[in-house]
């Protein structure tokens, strides 16, 4: 994973929307205590990575496709959207470095 800009939704309007309506993502929204998410209104696929409070990986979901939910998973603490095709050799286990 190369560098990248992350941005961390903190209000309520950035935590419904994520990237919803984003065309051309090339930053990640963070979202913290958020276990589930939803693509509904994306314009385009996003990587999805969810972690516990240590930033170790539960849950990775690769080209994620508009309308559809992650229903909440167990010990996930912190979600990031990535711009599609940005997650590549990461995997469950693994330790989430952002830089």
């Amino acid at each position: 994973m190369g560098k990248i800009r992350v941005i961390e939704a903190k209000s309520f309007k950035d935590r419904l929307l994520g990237l919803c309506f984003k065309k051309n993502i090339d930053y990640c929204m963070y979202f913290d205590n958020c276990n589930s998410i939803h693509t509904f209104f994306m314009k385009e696929p996003i990587d999805v990575v969810m972690t516990d409070k240590n930033n170790k990986i539960i849950y990775i979901k690769k080209n994620m496709k508009k309308n559809r939910i992650i229903l909440p998973k167990k010990n996930v603490s912190k979600t990031y959207e990535f711009p599609n095709n940005y997650i590549k050799d990461q995997k469950k286990g693994d330790i989430l470095v952002i830089k």
